[in-house]
């Protein structure tokens, strides 16, 4: 329901009414405060509009008894000329608005209107807030769509069977996340996750990172070095990236793999060790194999337990989730109030494809936090209602997809230019006009286990 009206004349009520439905909104209407407040609940999710004079319980009474009941419920109040004074008054306590008798009905439409906007606005984020506060820590891969259900089916599954696993997504979905699920619920949660980045750590060190070595066994190597699959011993060891792996090393995770052994550099002793193996690529890697850029022995080794991470755009439907619970999580880093969702973030949610996935919904989340994203929706939105000008919509329209192309890259020109299509020069022209400053999105990115 849209629009509850109460009004004790009935010819006004009807008149009224009539007005609202023909607008399209869905209405009911009461003859007296009392009925308005047995029909009304805190379910309610639309605006009320009353009248002020009426007998047994006037307006204002209902007003304060509904702002008790939901403090965020727009009321717009209906006065005569003598109770103007009285609907100031109510809006200081925090009426949406009051509309002096007699009025056109194009007054009303307009208020109850702009009341709705602002009434959606508040329940969108009031659902946010709910669904980031019901996202338990224990199910940490976030969302309600059938492909996550699926997802979290399929982790508990294999975290109980104990196998090694292949975890396949785009960039950002969420890998290393679904490792520490694997690793958090399984028999092995007590013992250490360790995890390597096969694509940051240079060839020349990589193997004694995994493997350790001895003292003496390569210049420089003056102290003894547990490796990193040791140290993983009973627990879990995550391989990111592990299409960077080089054909070499390919055969020698080929043999740990198999055996369960290892042999640190300079040293032909031989050590068990009891790890489980989460690895995870990117790109497809039986495509890869089909190319020679990767071992098909090691690559069937893992795919006995394969794992996909849907991409964002396949789950658009997590999206309001996974962003009202980066919002309280970055308020509360940057010690700052949870923003409103307004329109303009709501319609970038919804329509913008997320190549960077859960990854880059985080830092677009941040920068909302930040306030770096909000002022040329707002500005727009204040242009339109005030009547801007063509030019100027355009203007505003304009700064709004540069605002969110450097968003998208972090402040990477070469990106932006790429993502806006056009020239160098033109970009920085437009970036004066604007008044845009590019070195406010330029963030380095921080290790989070929820970005992937």
């Amino acid at each position: 329901m849209d629009v509850a009206f109460i009004d004790d004349d009935a010819t006004l009520r009807a008149a009224n009414m009539q007005a609202l439905m023909l607008a399209g909104h869905e209405v009911v209407a009461y003859a007296s405060a009392a009925a308005a407040l047995d029909g009304l609940d805190a379910a309610f999710t639309g605006v009320v509009v009353s009248d002020v004079r009426m007998p047994g319980m006037d307006g204002l009474e209902l007003f304060r008894r509904l702002k008790r009941m939901d403090p965020d419920l727009p009321v717009i109040l209906i006065t005569g000329h003598g109770d103007i004074t009285m609907a100031v008054e109510a809006m200081r306590e925090g009426a949406y608005d009051f509309i002096a008798k007699p009025y056109p009905l194009d007054r009303l439409l307009g208020t109850v209107r702009h009341a709705l906007e602002k009434r959606r606005l508040v329940l969108d984020n009031r659902a946010l807030r709910q669904a980031a506060e019901e996202a338990s820590a224990d199910m940490p891969l976030l969302g309600t769509t059938p492909a996550m259900e699926r997802l979290r089916q399929t982790v508990r599954q294999l975290a109980d069977a104990d196998v090694d696993v292949l975890v396949e997504g785009e960039t950002g979905t969420g890998k290393e996340v679904v490792a520490q699920a694997l690793h958090r619920w399984s028999r092995r949660a007590a013992r250490p996750l360790v995890a390597v980045n096969c694509g940051a750590v240079p060839e020349t060190v990589i193997e004694s990172e995994l493997f350790g070595h001895e003292p003496g066994s390569f210049t420089g190597a003056v102290k003894k070095r547990i490796g990193r699959m040791e140290h993983a011993h009973g627990g879990t060891l995550f391989l990111d990236e592990i299409e960077a792996m080089s054909p070499a090393l390919q055969v020698k995770l080929l043999r740990v793999l198999e055996a369960r052994e290892i042999a640190p550099l300079g040293t032909n002793e031989v050590r068990k060790v009891d790890i489980r193996v989460v690895a995870a690529s990117k790109i497809d890697l039986l495509e890869l194999v089909r190319r020679g850029g990767f071992r098909e022995d090691l690559y069937y080794r893992l795919h006995v337990a394969t794992v996909r991470i849907p991409p964002l755009r396949e789950r658009r439907a997590d999206i309001a989730l996974l962003f009202g619970h980066f919002l309280a999580r970055s308020a509360k880093r940057f010690r700052r109030p949870v923003p409103m969702v307004t329109p303009a973030i709501r319609a970038h949610l919804a329509s913008h494809d997320w190549p960077g996935n859960v990854r880059e919904l985080v830092h677009y989340v941040e920068r909302v936090a930040l306030g770096l994203v909000e002022p040329a929706p707002a500005a727009m939105a204040a242009e339109e209602e005030a009547g801007a000008s063509l030019p100027e919509r355009v203007e505003a329209y304009e700064a709004a997809q540069i605002r969110d192309a450097l968003a998208a890259t972090r402040g990477d020109i070469q990106a932006t230019l790429k993502r806006l299509g056009i020239p160098r020069k033109t970009l920085y022209d437009k970036l004066r006009r604007h008044g845009i400053d590019q070195s406010t999105y330029r963030r380095e990115a921080e290790p989070d286990a929820e970005r992937g």
